[in-house]
């Protein structure tokens, strides 16, 4: 997943929606985050910042999906 702001949370092109069955297991996102998450195209209720979410071995098997749109507009 490309991340154009170096993990920041001053883009969305690392827009992933995390499975809503394991939405809990990602933790809540903070309001910095949820603000970028406004600017995203076709933000879903799980959808997170993937530069944002750590991932463990507690995390495995984690499902989420890539939004097609969610890409860096300055490759166009």
């Amino acid at each position: 997943i490309e991340c154009a702001c170096s993990g920041v949370m001053a883009c969305s092109t690392c827009h992933v929606v995390v499975d809503a069955a394991d939405f809990d297991r990602v933790g809540e996102p903070c309001d910095a985050e949820l603000d970028m998450l406004d600017l995203a195209f076709d933000p879903q209720p799980t959808s997170r910042l993937g530069c944002q979410l750590t991932l463990t071995r507690d995390l495995d098997g984690l499902r989420l999906a890539i939004p097609d749109d969610a890409h860096n507009l300055m490759d166009d």
